[in-house]
């Protein structure tokens, strides 16, 4: 498993917005799947965006038309960006390599481990 870098968290009022970025050195994408999760304490993580190796993207309910995923092959960078946040998205969220994927509920599935996280907080 490679080592997944996590990084652009921090503090953001309600309404506003984050881009997330998620480093993949030495990926050769043999992958099927590239994906966000999040948690909180005392929960186990949440996919909540996904892309396959076709470029199909889906998303988890509680942030479809807010947050967007997208791949840059040529840096080997995975981003989310979230838009119209609420204090519900507070979290820390990684990223992660998957086997598979959950369109559906538009997240990784099989994955290895989670990246290192980055703590967004949002503050009414």
């Amino acid at each position: 498993q490679a080592h997944l870098v996590a990084s652009g968290g921090g503090s953001v009022q309600s309404g506003g917005s984050l881009r997330l970025a998620c480093e993949f050195p030495h990926y050769t994408y043999n992958g099927f799947c590239l994906g966000w999760f999040r948690q909180v304490p005392g929960k186990e993580p949440e996919g909540i965006a996904a892309v396959d190796n076709t470029g199909r993207k889906a998303y988890a309910a509680s942030v479809k038309g807010r947050f967007t995923i997208s791949q840059d092959k040529a840096s080997n960078t995975l981003y989310l960006n979230m838009n119209n946040v609420t204090e519900d998205d507070t979290a820390t969220y990684h990223c992660a390599e998957g086997s598979g994927m959950y369109y559906r509920g538009g997240y990784c599935t099989s994955t290895g481990d989670l990246s290192q996280g980055t703590g967004v907080t949002v503050s009414a």
